[in-house]
C-alpha cells in the first residue's frame, strides 16, 4: 500500500516549486507584511503568475487543472514560511473556486474562473456578528424586486481577503421564516453600489491577511448573480466549508513544520555548557515529539484530501484533520518558542510570529468544539 505522504513525480515537482517560491519570494516579505498588516501587491501578482490562485480551475477556463491535494501541498509549503499568505491561497482555492466549480452556471464560470486564475482574488462572506458557529443565523437580508434583482441590507464580519478581493461570495437570507432554507449565495464584485468595506480588524496573528467587515446598504444585485439556486445557499456553505477545513488543516501543518524547522536548526546552532542544545537528550526528545506530531497531522490532512479527490466520503476525516492539526500547530509553535528561550519571545526570530499565527486555527472555519461535534456524530452511534 502506498504511504499517504508518498508523492507522485508530478506532485513532488509541484511541491518543490512552491517550496522554492515560498522561501525565495515570500520569506523576505514576512516581517514587513506582519508589521504593516498589509499584503504586498507584487506578491499577489506573483501568486497568480505561478498558477497558485487557480489550482483546481480547468484548463478550459485558464487554470492549472490540478487537484485538491495539490492545493493542500501549496497551502502547506506557503504556510511553512507565512501562514498569512497560506490562508489567502487557501480561501481562494478551497472555498471560492471550489464553490464556483460546483455551483456556478456556465456563464458565471466563463466570467469569473479565468479572472480568478489570472488576476482576481476572491473572498467568502458567511460570518456575521450573531452567526459564528451558528453559521445560518444570518441577519443580512436580500429582498427580491419585481424585475428579479435583489437589494441587500446588512453586514458581514471577519471576512478573510476582504482588502485584496475583487469578488465576494455573500450569503444572505431571502426569507427568514424558512430558516436555513431561505439562505442564498450571491456573487458580488467590489465596487458594486451600496457595498463598502467596513473596519479592518487589528489581529493577534496572520496580520498580513486582511480581515474586514462588509457593509451592504441598499446594495442592488442582479438576479443573475445568484450562485446555484435560490434558497440553496446553505448547501453551498456546508459543502465548501467541509472542503475548506482540509485546506486550513494544511495551513496549520505547514505552520507546525515551519516552527519545527526553525527550532531544530536553532537547537543545532545554539551552544550551552560547551555543546549544541541538540546534543542534550531532553532537547532531542522534545524535537522528536514535535516531528512525530507534525507527521501525524500531515497524514490526517493528506488522507482527507485524497478521499475528497477520489469522490469518497471525507467529512469525518476533514474534521479530524482540522482539529488535530490546529492542536499540533499551537503546541509545536509554543515549544519552538521555548527552544529559542528568550530569543523566541522577541520579533527578531520567526517563531514568535508563528506562535501568534497558530491560535486562529482553533477558531476559524469551524471551532474545535464544532469539529468534535462532527466527529462524535459520525463515529458514536446515536450521538
Amino acid at each position: 500500500m502506498q504511504p499517504l505522504t508518498q508523492l507522485s513525480p508530478d506532485e513532488l515537482l509541484f511541491r518543490d516549486t512552491v517550496r522554492d517560491f515560498a522561501r525565495n519570494e515570500i520569506a523576505p516579505l514576512v516581517r514587513q507584511m506582519d508589521e504593516q498588516q498589509a499584503f504586498e501587491p507584487k506578491l499577489l501578482k506573483k501568486l497568480h503568475a505561478l498558477g497558485l490562485m487557480g489550482i483546481q480551475v480547468p484548463e478550459a477556463y485558464g487554470g492549472a487543472a490540478g487537484t485538491l491535494f495539490e492545493a493542500v501541498l501549496a497551502v502547506e509549503e506557503i504556510s511553512a514560511v507565512d501562514p498569512a499568505v497560506g490562508v489567502l491561497v487557501d480561501v481562494q482555492n478551497t472555498l471560492v473556486i471550489s464553490a464556483l466549480m460546483r455551483w456556478a452556471s456556465e456563464a458565471q464560470k466563463r466570467t469569473y474562473l479565468p479572472q480568478l486564475a489570472e488576476t482576481m482574488t476572491g473572498a467568502y462572506a458567511l460570518s456575521e456578528a450573531a452567526s459564528g458557529s451558528d453559521a445560518f443565523a444570518l441577519q443580512c437580508r436580500a429582498t427580491q424586486q419585481a424585475n428579479g434583482d435583489y437589494i441587500l441590507q446588512g453586514s458581514k464580519l471577519w471576512i478573510t481577503n476582504a482588502v485584496e478581493a475583487n469578488l465576494f461570495l455573500v450569503f444572505a437570507t431571502i426569507n427568514a421564516e424558512l430558516g436555513y432554507k431561505g439562505i442564498t449565495c450571491f456573487l458580488i464584485e467590489k465596487g458594486t453600489p451600496g457595498f463598502t468595506l467596513g473596519r479592518k480588524e487589528d489581529k493577534l496573528g496572520i496580520r498580513a491577511s486582511s480581515t474586514c467587515e462588509l457593509l451592504f446598504n441598499s446594495c442592488l444585485v442582479s438576479g443573475s448573480a445568484v450562485l446555484g439556486e435560490v434558497g440553496k445557499g446553505y448547501k453551498i456553505a456546508i459543502e465548501t466549508l467541509n472542503e475548506g477545513r482540509i485546506g486550513i488543516g494544511a495551513q496549520l501543518v505547514g505552520l507546525a513544520q515551519g516552527a519545527f524547522r526553525h527550532a531544530a536548526r536553532y537547537a543545532r546552532e545554539r551552544q550551552q555548557f560547551g555543546r549544541p542544545l541538540a546534543e542534550f537528550q531532553a532537547m532531542q526528545f522534545q524535537l522528536a515529539r514535535m516531528a512525530m506530531e507534525v507527521e501525524a497531522a500531515r497524514l490526517l490532512v493528506y488522507n482527507a484530501a485524497r478521499l475528497k479527490d477520489a469522490g469518497a466520503e471525507y467529512l469525518k476525516e476533514a474534521a479530524m484533520a482540522k482539529l488535530f492539526s490546529s492542536e499540533v500547530a499551537e503546541r509545536t509553535a509554543s515549544l519552538a518558542v521555548e527552544v529559542f528561550g528568550g530569543a523566541g519571545f522577541v520579533k527578531d526570530y520567526p517563531v514568535e510570529k508563528l506562535y501568534r499565527d497558530a491560535k486562529i486555527g482553533k477558531i476559524y472555519e469551524g471551532t474545535s468544539f464544532m469539529q468534535l461535534a462532527t466527529i462524535a456524530k459520525l463515529t458514536i452511534p446515536n450521538a
